[in-house]
């Protein structure tokens, strides 16, 4: 298995994923993965080193790097470093797709672009200080920074070996999309593989090498990204967030939950109690 697959979730009050790079401490590898959404480092302090597509780039600080979607990378931190990371659905740039749900932005370009460097610091500072209205002012610079990448980075003529790439991973990308939609019902291999035409031996093959773990474990994992959310930000009782999020039981629900996160759903309650 050559690279493996990322699971996203938005944050819960704005349409994207934004955070502290968790490799900030340094002596830090993330290996060859992919994702459906596109990504955006923008690096302050320290040094990253990026390998995409088995190309390196140094980024020093004040840069800034951009992974397309269903782009093989991996990433290094030698060093300690400040890097804020927005993760952007794919879908939200459907607007401007250059060919079937295709679209994609120069890297070396966006580079050293103190523009994006700033949106993204104002994106980063008014998150975290969450004042009152705050979330309308993220909205109003991401917007903005949208706007940027679409306008002066969106490449309309692209290589043939990096479409065929990002259509080979697209498939599995519909997959992994279906599931999302549909984790709270009850699916199985063999009936994720007949909604795509496949055999269920073939998906079950094509599914472990491209995310790098079997279809089963992808599906608890994403259940339970739902469920820890829940139990976070609800008082739902522990029986009806199994439920809702597709597992069997409370029972197994709370066996998954503890082996994920090594504390029981109603031990992690109290704690946030």
């Amino acid at each position: 298995m050559e690279y493996s697959h990322e699971l996203i979730m938005p944050n819960d009050d704005i349409p994207f994923k934004l955070f502290l790079f968790e490799g900030k401490d340094g002596h830090y590898v993330r290996e060859k993965h992919w994702h459906r959404s596109v990504e955006l480092f923008a690096l302050f302090e320290g040094g990253l080193d990026f390998y995409i597509n088995d190309t390196c780039c140094a980024l020093k600080p004040g840069e800034c790097m951009l992974v397309n979607s269903n782009e093989v990378h991996a990433i290094h931190a030698p060093e300690k470093n400040r890097t804020v990371v927005l993760q952007i659905p794919l879908s939200t740039f459907e607007r401007y797709y250059t060919d079937d749900k295709f679209i994609y932005f120069s890297n070396s370009s966006l580079l050293k672009d103190g523009e994006v460097m700033g949106l993204v610091r104002e994106i980063y500072d008014i998150y975290t200080k969450k004042e009152c209205g705050y979330e309308f002012k993220v909205m109003g610079e991401f917007y903005l920074l949208l706007y940027l990448l679409v306008t002066r980075y969106r490449m309309a003529d692209v290589e043939e070996r990096v479409v065929r790439q990002y259509k080979k991973l697209d498939r599995l990308s519909a997959v992994t999309a279906y599931i999302k939609e549909n984790y709270a019902a009850e699916l199985s291999l063999s009936s994720v593989a007949a909604a795509f035409g496949y055999s269920p031996a073939y998906f079950s093959r094509m599914f472990c090498r491209y995310t790098g773990i079997n279809f089963k474990n992808y599906l608890d994992s994403l259940r339970l990204m739902y469920a820890y959310r829940d139990l976070a930000n609800t008082d739902l009782a522990i029986g009806d967030i199994a439920a809702n999020n597709g597992f069997a039981n409370s029972r197994s629900f709370s066996k998954l939950f503890k082996e994920k996160y090594g504390i029981l759903p109603s031990g992690f309650r109290k704690e946030k109690m």
